[in-house]
């Protein structure tokens, strides 16, 4: 009788394994990355909270070995449906990402970068709703995507984020578009109501090159026109492009630049990247209002398996005296140096 009901047993839980199988959804994907880096400023110039010059985002704390962030990004798709949800801990979400206080008693928090959910009603149309990075610009506040570990003028004054509702339509294999409404920049939840319309239109002209026009326009946020493109030109030649021109809803302020992003890759192991950029402040806009800097960033990148190794030179150039010296003193230009270690999973 004990043999019997442990063979009954057996063939109920062998059926039930292969049940839950067959009813089992895909698996959860998980990635994510890890960095870490060292700057210094050649004027020495350190501020009250440990910073220095060029002000753009991340990367900025000076002489010291630093944090980025622990970035943990989840996805599945189940039939037509599909979720993404990517949290982040650490100076270089926090500076970019509202943050979520999981207590106010203490100072944990957490980042939401990406918690979406997505639904293909076809193979060529989709629509898409919660908070989403932001689908203007060339470069994204994770490290891994990017070439350089500093960032441009460009991705620091333009949005991070975007929450709203979009739509995708594929219309040829090199050509979609994208619209949507959306919150005003960088918040999760707008309390002056849905006001912004954007829009996106993709272009393959050939093989390996991706043009992509977007469009942002609300109030108070303003109106953005940017153009990102990236063409593959050969196994070894890289060019990437990012121009944007920003006009705030009501004042003359704003800015207007553009950055290109030739890279060559002298192996599987080693490539070289130069970020020229220019930047211009409109009128009205800060303290440094009708003032241009020209940004010139050389990265080059040793990718060891799931490790990249980056070592930086930048050297900012201004129209007027806004970065400091060593004794806080009016300076034309800022030059750094930079090396980063980026994990990713």
């Amino acid at each position: 009788m004990k043999k019997k009901l442990t063979i009954l047993l057996s063939l109920l839980l062998l059926a039930a394994v292969v049940i839950a199988q067959e009813d089992d959804k895909p698996g959860l994907s998980i990635s994510g990355s890890v960095d870490t880096y060292y700057k210094y400023d050649f004027s020495g110039y350190v501020s009250d909270d440990g910073t220095s010059n060029i002000f753009t985002s991340f990367a900025d704390n000076q002489n010291s070995i630093s944090i980025g962030m622990l970035n943990v990004a989840l996805s599945q798709t189940v039939g037509k449906a599909s979720f993404v949800g990517e949290f982040s801990f650490g100076p270089r979400s926090f500076k970019s990402i509202p943050t979520f206080q999981i207590d106010s008693d203490d100072d944990i928090n957490v980042n939401i970068q990406n918690l979406y959910i997505t639904y293909a009603f076809t193979e060529k149309i989709s629509m898409t709703a919660g908070y989403m990075g932001t689908f203007v610009g060339y470069e994204v506040i994770s490290p891994v995507p990017n070439f350089n570990y500093s960032t441009s003028y460009l991705f620091s004054f333009g949005p991070f984020q975007n929450a709203g509702l979009k739509l995708d339509w594929t219309i040829l294999d090199n050509l979609s578009v994208m619209v949507g409404l959306f919150n005003d920049w960088n918040v999760y939840q707008d309390f002056n109501g849905v006001s912004d319309f954007g829009a996106q239109v993709y272009w393959a002209p050939v093989e390996g090159w991706d043009l992509y026009v977007n469009f942002l326009t609300g109030s108070p946020s303003g109106t953005i026109i940017d153009l990102t493109s990236s063409y593959q030109i050969t196994d070894k030649f890289f060019l990437g492009l990012n121009a944007a021109n920003y006009s705030a809803s009501d004042s003359d302020a704003g800015y207007f630049g553009f950055a290109f992003y030739p890279q060559y890759a002298f192996s599987d192991l080693f490539s070289l990247g130069w970020r020229p950029e220019y930047f211009k402040i409109k009128s009205g806009e800060s303290t440094v209002s009708d003032e241009n800097v020209f940004a010139n960033t050389i990265t080059g990148n040793f990718q060891m398996g799931p490790m990249r190794f980056l070592a930086e030179w930048r050297l900012d150039s201004g129209s007027s005296d806004f970065f400091v010296d060593g004794d806080a003193n009016p300076a034309s230009s800022a030059s750094q140096i930079l090396f980063a270690a980026i994990y990713a999973f």
